[in-house]
């Protein structure tokens, strides 16, 4: 599972073009960009680009309200994407030379000067000053005083049957700024949806498996069920835990300790705590310390309705349930946004970095790139971009609907793991034989198919797409340097027009549901009351915090030196033994695998019967997992040498 929800992203939009790729950041820059006035700094990609011509209804009425943040550049934004990579690579002779939060501020951070220059001018176009941080200044007024701030109009314009304003040329600053500002957010008032993947009912409300199970893979089979690909499949297993997972993905003594790992979602369960301990007791992993599991929470929360704000304690739960399987001695700090809308999530993030809390911090929540716009990207990016001066890094789920045509009828990667800062975790199909052996994986993407009403047959083998990683090519972001000569060329020139575009995912591990993970939660029964359960879940928002967990175990290889922008040193080692080189079909080409799964007809006992089907494993769309580095699972899954891989090079003489 896998949360989308609504937000106001904002970015790095303003033409920082980074070292850290083949060429400049390929963000949409309008065409308005070549005419730019010589008193005013356009800040592209903040006319949107379903603002058009067509669309457009007219002059928004003046008197309507605007709520922005104007988000700020810095002292020295250029400079800020130089050190970052050179940290992060490496090849360079700064690498690991990471900064204190309070050296980044003070050597990259807005100064006081800038923040009253940028203020002035804010208030002398009539606009309120509502708040201001170290990263942005929140203002509200009416529209007049907005298009006067940033000299443009606000037009209306229809999308998706519904009307909104926005601006209707690229948005600018006074020059005389000298470049303070690096976006604006809030010009268009179109909701930017962030969801959660659907691959298992939203854990709100109760839900259980049925059964009958194996054991572990393949363990239990049903001779009387209808054959599939030559062979009898087996029962779903019930759920893997921490000691499988530690097995599979090369743990071996490691535990994750003096090192902490942070993990970001909208709200806060307030069950967490109770049910985290409860499932560790149950499940064999070892006992919280105390203070090992920590909260820092927002004052006040919004859109709880919205967001759903409800579904969100599931993925708490599975995140911090999941970190604390495959590292039993990572300190664990949730840090909860106010709501599901992007300027809370980036306030959540924003947390991490200027207190430095962690070193690793897992994200299982995003959105299609579509909704992406280029003033929201940036300021993702520039969270990133501080994080790596610091040693710290962003995994986030690569998503859960595949190359997501069939929910939005394009082909598209999902965001904010599209940022070439941010490290994108795909999702697998994962056998864990007997005795907690490794056997194989294929790349996560699931086909149904239920069995007939005479049992006799799979109707419609091999059925329907359900869902899948997520993975492609990005319409935004150029190639960085990581990824050449190692992404084939047919996934960077997939969009055409001749320029190598960045891939998602980068790494991957566990994400189908139907070989997941076991998670203990409260849930809301159908009476209103409360229970404790445990189930079987899956998505990439597994996958993220699996690979945050394996990252805390490198960091205690490494002797807590932080691994930071994880990417340069992922790809480092691809094609050794590092990694587990995922395919679609791992025991031969035509050779596919697939589960049986029972489930109940309402999701939690057997009061309107069982329904029995047969999961095809390895069909993702049309994203294919293949030998090498693809488009489902990229560089492949943490191999038994890969926490070892990291150990520091003994000096010989």
């Amino acid at each position: 599972m896998r949360f989308e929800r609504k937000r106001t992203r904002a970015g790095l939009a303003v033409a920082a073009a980074l070292p850290l790729m083949a060429g400049a950041l390929a963000l949409g820059t309008p065409a308005a960009q070549a005419d730019q006035p010589h008193d005013r700094q356009l800040l592209s990609g903040t006319k949107p680009l379903w603002a058009t011509a067509n669309a457009d209804k007219g002059d928004t009425a003046d008197a309507s309200g605007v709520t922005a943040r104007v988000y700020l550049a810095g002292r020295d934004a250029k400079g800020l994407t130089a050190y970052a990579t050179a940290v992060s690579d490496p090849n360079s002779a700064s690498y690991g030379k990471y900064l204190t939060a309070a050296q980044t501020q003070a050597r990259f951070g807005a100064t006081k000067d800038q923040i009253a220059q940028v203020t002035a001018w804010l208030k002398s176009s009539g606009l309120k000053v509502t708040g201001t941080t170290q990263h942005y200044i929140t203002v509200s007024g009416d529209v007049a005083a907005a298009e006067k701030a940033f000299g443009t109009q606000l037009h209306n314009f229809t999308k998706d049957g519904k009307t909104y304003h926005a601006p209707a040329t690229t948005a600018s600053a006074p020059a005389a700024l000298n470049g303070a500002v690096l976006t604006v957010v809030g010009l268009d008032n179109a909701p930017k949806i962030a969801k959660h993947d659907e691959a298992l009912p939203p854990p709100g409300a109760v839900f259980k498996n049925a059964g009958p199970f194996s054991s572990y893979f393949g363990s239990n089979t049903n001779k009387k069920l209808p054959s599939a690909y030559g062979t009898k499949a087996p029962y779903a297993i019930k759920g893997y835990t921490g000691k499988d997972l530690r097995a599979a993905y090369g743990a071996k003594s490691y535990t994750g300790k003096n090192v902490t790992v942070a993990i970001t979602d909208a709200y806060a369960s307030p069950y967490i705590v109770q049910d985290a301990k409860k499932y560790a007791k149950n499940n064999g992993d070892q006992a919280y310390r105390k203070g090992q599991l920590s909260q820092v929470l927002p004052a006040d929360y919004n859109s709880t309705e919205a967001c759903d704000a409800g579904g969100w304690y599931g993925e708490e739960t599975l995140d911090v349930e999941a970190v604390h399987a495959v590292a039993p001695d990572a300190d664990i700090v949730y840090v909860g946004g106010a709501s599901c809308q992007d300027n809370d999530l980036l306030d959540a993030l924003n947390k991490v970095v200027d207190g430095r809390l962690a070193d690793i911090v897992s994200n299982s929540w995003g959105d299609v790139e579509a909704n992406e716009t280029p003033d929201v990207a940036a300021a993702y990016d520039q969270v990133f971009l501080q994080g790596a001066v610091e040693g710290i890094g962003f995994y986030f789920s690569s998503g859960d609907s595949g190359d997501n045509v069939a929910k939005t009828g394009k082909k598209q990667v999902d965001t904010p793991g599209n940022s070439p800062w941010a490290t994108s975790v795909g999702g697998t199909s994962l056998n864990v034989g007997k005795g907690e052996k490794y056997q194989w994986e294929t790349g996560w993407g699931t086909e149904k198919a239920v069995l007939s009403t005479d049992g006799n047959s799979w109707t419609g083998f091999p059925g329907a797409y359900t869902s899948g990683a997520g993975g492609g090519t990005s319409n935004l972001y150029a190639q960085p340097f990581y990824q050449r000569n190692i992404v084939p060329d047919s996934l960077a020139l997939a969009n055409g027009g001749g320029v190598k575009q960045r891939v998602e995912p980068d790494i991957s591990a566990v994400a189908d549901p139907n070989t997941g993970f076991l998670v203990g939660q409260t849930q809301s029964l159908a009476d209103g009351s409360l229970a404790y359960s445990e189930y079987r879940i899956g998505g990439t928002s597994l996958a993220a915090p699996v690979i945050a967990g394996v990252q805390a175990l490198v960091q205690q290889a490494r002797h807590g030196i932080p691994v930071g922008f994880a990417n340069p040193l992922i790809y480092d080692r691809y094609a050794t033994s590092a990694y587990h080189d995922v395919t679609d079909h791992p025991l031969g080409q035509g050779r596919d695998q697939a589960v049986v799964r029972v489930d109940f007809v309402n999701g939690v006992d057997a009061a309107d019967g069982t329904t029995t089907s047969l999961r095809s494993l390895g069909k993702d769309a049309s994203l294919h997992a293949t030998v090498g580095f693809d488009d489902v699972t990229g560089v492949g899954t943490p191999g038994a040498d890969y926490v070892t891989s990291y150990l520091p090079k003994k000096n010989h003489r």
